[in-house]
Order: structure tokens, then C-alpha cells, then sequence
């Protein structure tokens, strides 16, 4: 009998040590891949300049053709929603390690890595278009990386003038002609009565997307397809818009002219208005597990 019970002890004991084991090999954390793909509806979009015959021409709701030399954008502020609706900030204070420059000429920045993150079931994403507000400053020393990659020849994501990123910027043409189309988007600051510097229009835009199934994080490490279609430029929920070229308050094509009121439609059709619309240009295409 008392072998009987030394035997059960140690069994006991065996399966004990086992389970702690197995619960301390679980891991706590793991990465997570933000994969975005630019389209032209369902047409994944391949950038040219004015007479390239390979690139992706696109037919706005108002007939004009047009295709992309440059496409850029900032993503920022990311949060994973699980499913009991806890959100998971991924350094949404720090540019340097969570916000991300994505540029269609640069495939490798495409695929956007979020390291560490909990273990868990996530049912939702959330996302900057740009860059918040109270981020939105040049500041070299804050944050070095970022800044030195926006700032960067190939990426060019800074204002001239020095207020801040720009938030999208796309070069390209449009018409049969080819006339030039230069897009850039991103807050603007004004001033108060008393000279200090003041938010003038916001131009960041907070995406939130339901994910197609949970993305597991654990012994799995995620992957989230999202689809940016720059249909939407043009032919958005917001805004149909219609390029013209000139130096007018309703021209919107001709480089560095176009005014805020202009280019707010830009920026509604791209990141949604930011009430009826939270999704933009932006959807889930799927997640692998």
C-alpha cells in the first residue's frame, strides 16, 4: 500500500513538473507582420513614369486616366484589439520603433514587423494614416530613425517649410497628355491672435478594421494582409474628384499649389472623414496564421 501511494505521489509529482514546463515554454510573445498591397481596385499598382507602357493606368468615377510615378505613405499609432476588446498600444508614442514609411518602390517596406507582441486572439487592427498631432513635430532628436528615414532623397516625407511629415505624397500623371499630378497630404499649422502656432487643418486619419478571423499570437506569428486602393484618390466615399492643372483655389493637380480646402478631399478619400468613414482606402484582404 505504501508503494502504491509513493507511486501515485511520484506520478503526481512527474505530471506537476511536466505542466510547469510546458507553461513555462509557452511563449509570452510573438511578432506580428503588417503586409500592405497598393491597388487600383483589385490591380496591384506598378509605379512608371509619363510614357512607361508597364505602368498601372487606373480610370477615376470621372473618366480620367491617370497612373503613379511615387507612392508613399506613413502608418502609425497601431493598436491590436483582442477579442475581449482590450487594446494592445504598439509604441504609438515612439516613431522610431512604431511608426513605418511604406513605399511602393521599396517592396521590402511593404511588409511592416510588430515584434513582441502578447500572446492573444486579436479581432480588430487600428492605425494612423500619418502622424498625430502631438508627434507631428521635426524633432531630429527625439527621434532620429524616423526622422532620418522620412527625410531621406528616395522617401522625401518631410514638409519644405519644416511643420511637420507629409502623410502621403504621390507624383504621377494624368489625361492623355500626361499632365503632372503631385498629391501630398499632412496637417498644415496656422496661427492664433496672438502669433503662437496652432493646429490648422488635421490631416491625420485613424483607421480602424475588423480582421477577416482572429490573428492567433503565441506559438504563431501572424500575418495581416491589408489592401491601400488608390482608386479611392479620385474616386473616393467622400469626394469625386476631378484633376485640373493651374494656380487657382479649385485647381488640385499642379505641384505644391493646391490649397488645404483641395486637398482635404484627398485626405478624406484616402483615410475616411473620420466619422462615417473610418476605413478609407484600406481593407482586410485576409490573415494567416
Amino acid at each position: 500500500m505504501k508503494n502504491i501511494k509513493k507511486y501515485i505521489l511520484l506520478t503526481l509529482t512527474v505530471l506537476a513538473i511536466v505542466s510547469c514546463s510546458d507553461d513555462d515554454s509557452a511563449p509570452v510573445a510573438n511578432n506580428v507582420t503588417l503586409s500592405f498591397t497598393n491597388t487600383f481596385n483589385d490591380t496591384p499598382i506598378v509605379l512608371g513614369d509619363a510614357t512607361a507602357t508597364e505602368a498601372t493606368e487606373n480610370t477615376s468615377a470621372a473618366g480620367q486616366v491617370h497612373h503613379f510615378a511615387e507612392l508613399k505613405y506613413v502608418i502609425s499609432n497601431i493598436r491590436l484589439i483582442e477579442t475581449d476588446g482590450s487594446e494592445i498600444p504598439y509604441h504609438i508614442n515612439n516613431l522610431d520603433k512604431g511608426a513605418t514609411v511604406i513605399n511602393q518602390a521599396k517592396p521590402q517596406s511593404l511588409n511592416y514587423v510588430l515584434s513582441d507582441i502578447p500572446t492573444g486572439d486579436y479581432k480588430q487592427i487600428k492605425f494612423g494614416l500619418g502622424v498625430r498631432s502631438d508627434l507631428n513635430v521635426l524633432d531630429e532628436t527625439k527621434f532620429p530613425n524616423f526622422y532620418a528615414a522620412a527625410g531621406e532623397n528616395d522617401t522625401e516625407m518631410m514638409w519644405e517649410w519644416g511643420t511637420g511629415y507629409r502623410f502621403t505624397k504621390i507624383e504621377g500623371f494624368y489625361d492623355a497628355d500626361h499632365k503632372e499630378m503631385s498629391i501630398h497630404t499632412g496637417s498644415t499649422i496656422d496661427d492664433d491672435e496672438e502669433g503662437n502656432f496652432i493646429q490648422g487643418v488635421d490631416a491625420y486619419r485613424d483607421i480602424t478594421l475588423d480582421l477577416t478571423e482572429n490573428a492567433i499570437v503565441g506559438s504563431k506569428a501572424p500575418k495581416i494582409n491589408i489592401k491601400a486602393d488608390f482608386n479611392n484618390l479620385l474616386s473616393g466615399k467622400s469626394n469625386t474628384i476631378t484633376l485640373t492643372s493651374g494656380s487657382g483655389m479649385n485647381d488640385n493637380a499642379t505641384p505644391n499649389v493646391h490649397t488645404a480646402v483641395q486637398m482635404m478631399k484627398f485626405v478624406d478619400n484616402l483615410g475616411g472623414n473620420g466619422q462615417s468613414d473610418t476605413k478609407g482606402m484600406f481593407s482586410i484582404q485576409g490573415v494567416e496564421n
